[in-house]
Order: structure tokens, then sequence, then C-alpha cells
């Protein structure tokens, strides 16, 4: 893993540069309601011309439904020459003339349609980041102006709706029932090459990334910058993923790829459509991956499940009876095998919604059933408590944070345009101090950041540490 890099897989324009126009122009001779996708009975491996099996039918009634997403937004200048070039009293005394503070940046992704009634278009979350225009094109080259519904960053989601007519919408498949080895096709614009289809296989089922909602179908059909947003179908026509991410070292496709499954995009993309953003719950509990060393101590026979290591007192999981040291085995029926997992199970629960934990307790098997609780820490705006930290939202770490240490304050949400940008400061992050003081909770870290004066971050980074100085 260290050797390669997890890419999100839209494609900014200024990247393609030179090289991939000449290659594009080298190969051309020439310059919700339930979706469905009506495909034909026996319309899988169709024997074409001569006898030959093909896709071809498939991808006939299929391909339509995915779309190219232009996104266009404006991005702040940074001048090389430090702040003093941004102050224009300085500029107007040495007679610089003024620099454009911000230029446009484009990228390119991918779309499917899913409802063909309304026209509402699932794609990534990450290809519609910060756009002030987006743009879809269909595959008969109709172009139509896109309004954005909802995003949500935690699974890199969203939905987008178009007034058009005669669109095709894809079924939505059951994800749920892929197995590792199972044929899919990835349709999408790679490199901005419309309407390109791969094959391969499922090559692997529940994976994780890094940090969020996560619950990815690894994938050897071939996925690339752009394709971002597109189409994972299996070979009946319907829509099993959400291409989103590949592991590469240069950039370009090596037989590893993620898909978001479309299980999990259901219950983001209807909460989208219905408010605009997604609400999750939480239940109070903070747990640790079972390892062999732990199994034996617990005496369990495998390393598999999370030990809840603490419960929030007054949470949803304290009430319901839940305790440190009880072995959690599944949720809602469904194995867990670490608490990534068990994190994402109850990520896409809504609050109100019961999720049953299977547990052990003491080596005796015992149910519980909590409901899902509303995050009564609640968050705080950046704006709020410093101007130098505008721009960033914070709350108070706790099934986000891994490692079980809920003391500080988390990076909810950080716009990359903004103040607290510069800063240094990164989502995800952990202020665990300020200006030398520990921070516990976000009551503390509001007062200790009120005002206008310098600012001392301790803030922890994955497994590691560092200072940031806003001023």
């Amino acid at each position: 893993m260290s050797r390669h890099s997890l890419l999100k897989t839209s494609l900014a324009a200024a990247a393609v540069g030179f090289g991939i126009t000449a290659a594009v122009l080298s190969l051309s001779t020439t310059a919700p309601q339930t979706a469905h996708a009506d495909l034909p009975p026996a319309m899988l491996a169709a024997p074409a011309a001569g006898g030959v099996p093909s896709l071809a039918p498939m991808l006939r009634e299929t391909m339509p439904a995915v779309v190219n997403i232009s996104a266009t937004s404006k991005v702040e200048v940074q001048n090389p020459f430090g702040p003093m070039m941004e102050d224009p009293n300085f500029r107007r005394f040495f007679g610089i003339p003024d620099q454009p503070q911000q230029r446009e940046a484009q990228s390119l992704g991918s779309g499917t349609i899913v409802d063909a009634a309304k026209g509402y278009i699932l794609t990534n979350s990450h290809v519609v980041a910060d756009a002030d225009e987006i743009k879809v094109r269909l595959s008969d080259d109709r172009e139509f102006p896109a309004k954005l519904i909802g995003k949500d960053p935690d699974s890199d989601l969203a939905v987008i709706q178009i007034k058009a007519e005669r669109l095709k919408a894809l079924s939505l498949g059951n994800s749920d029932g892929l197995q590792v080895g199972d044929f899919v096709v990835a349709i999408g614009s790679p490199f901005g090459l419309r309407q390109t289809a791969t094959t391969g296989i499922v090559s692997g089922l529940g994976r994780a990334t890094g940090a969020g909602i996560e619950d990815f179908i690894q994938t050897d059909a071939s996925i690339n910058p752009g394709n971002s947003g597109g189409a994972l179908i299996n070979l009946r026509g319907e829509l099993v993923g959400v291409p989103s991410q590949i592991l590469s070292r240069s950039g370009g496709n090596i037989g590893i790829g993620f898909a978001i499954p479309i299980n999990l995009a259901k219950s983001v993309m209807a909460q989208l459509i219905e408010t605009g953003t997604v609400t999750r719950g939480r239940i109070g509990v903070q747990g640790q991956d079972i390892t062999p060393e732990l199994a034996k101590s617990f005496g369990l026979p495998t390393a598999r499940g999370v030990v809840v290591s603490r419960v929030v007192p007054n949470g949803p999981a304290a009430k319901a009876g839940l305790k440190v040291e009880d072995i959690i085995l599944r949720a809602n029926g469904r194995e867990v095998t670490d608490f990534a997992q068990l994190r994402t199970v109850i990520g896409l629960l809504r609050v109100g919604e019961k999720v049953q934990l299977e547990i052990l307790r003491e080596g005796k098997p015992k149910t519980i059933s909590v409901s899902v609780g509303k995050d009564t820490d609640g968050t705080a705006s950046g704006a709020a408590v410093h101007p130098k930290l505008q721009g960033a939202s914070f709350g108070t770490p706790d099934e986000s944070n891994t490692d079980g240490d809920a003391r500080g304050v988390v990076v909810v949400k950080i716009d990359p345009r903004s103040a607290a940008s510069r800063t240094g400061l990164r989502q995800g992050d952990i202020i665990i101090g300020v200006n030398r003081r520990p921070v516990t909770d976000l009551e503390e870290f509001t007062k200790l950041t009120r005002g206008t004066g310098d600012l001392l971050l301790h803030v922890r980074r994955g497994e590691g540490a560092l200072f940031l100085l806003v001023q």
C-alpha cells in the first residue's frame, strides 16, 4: 500500500494535457420512482453474427443511461510571492498590476440515470464537489445544465437532476447478491473517452480504503480517471456499483478498482432526494478490531468481530445495555469483521431505526436491540470561533475515530478554498490541543480558540501528530 496511491477517478481537464489529446487524435478518424432498464429477455451473451457470444445487445440497452458530467468551479489563486503581494497598497506602491484572485477549473466524470421520469442522476460527490456549474452530456450528444440535489462526502455519492425527455434509466440491482468471480462491466468516460465499456470480474467484497462510509466492491474491470460516478453493471444490465477509486502508482489502471455497492447507494440516494443531505445517527460506542492475540485472550475461536472498548454514558448503546468487553459479531444479520464495517452498517441507518447486535458476553451469545440516536454533541462552525478557521466545521470524535480515543475535536468538513484550508488543516484531523492547552471536547475548543489572536494547534492525523501555527 505504501508504494501505491488511492485516487478518486474523476478527471481534471488541466491534468489531461497534450499527451492525452494527442492520443485521442491518433485514435480518431473524424474530429424516486424505481427505474427500469426494460431489457429484452435472453439478452445476456447473445450470439452475434456468426454465432459468437457478445455483450453488444446488452450494452446497446444500458449504455445510453450512462452520461458524461462536466463540473466547473472557481479556484482561488495562491500568489507564489506570499501574502504581501495580496495587499493592494503594497502592489500600488510598487506599481504591480492586480493579479487574478481566481481561476476556472473543470473536472470530468460520469453519472448514471436512475430515474428517467424525474431526471435523477447518481454520481460521485468528488465529481461535483464545489461546482459552480454542472453540465450533463447524454449518449445522443444532447447537453443539459444540471441541478445539484445533494451530496454526501462520507460515502462519496451525489445526486444531480436534469430536465430532459427520452431518458433511459438503469435498473438497480442487488449488490448483496454479488460473489467474488461474478462478471461485471464498467461503463464511463475514462480520460474523457465517452461511452467506454470494460469487462472484468468481482475481485473482492467489503473493501475499505480509509475513513468514511465504505464497503467497496473490488473489480479488475478497467477503471481510470473519468470513470468516477459511472456504472458497474452485472450481465443482466443492472446497476450494482458506482466506480469511485483506483489503486495505482501512476494514476492509470493496474487492475484494482473500487466501486460503491448500489445497496449502500440506495440508502444515501433516498435521503439526498428527500432532504438534500444525509443525517447519520450514532449508537455511542467505540470498538477495537479483534486480533489473534485478543481472540486468544477472550477465548474466541477466530479473530472476527469487534470488542467494545467504550460505551458513551447515556448514549443509545448504554441505554440498550451494551457493555465494555462485549464482543459484537453481527449487526442486522451481517457478520462484523472489523470496526470500520460496524461503523458503515450503523452509518447507513437513519435516526430512530434499530440495529440488532449479536454479541458474546463472557462467552455467552446475546442479542441487543439498539435505537440509533442523534449526534447530541453537535458541530461548531469555524467562522464562529476564529476568523482564520472560516470554512471548516468541527465536531466531537466518536465512531469516526477508529483508535477509540474520543479526546479533542475532529475536522468534520473543510472547504479547500477557505482560510481554514490554508492553515494546513485537513478533513479528519483531530485537534487535541490549542496554545499548549489540552482540548477534551467541543465546548473547551470553542473557548480556547475564541478571538483573533494566533493559534498553535496540536493535531493528530492518522497514526501521527503535528503542530500547526495559525496566524
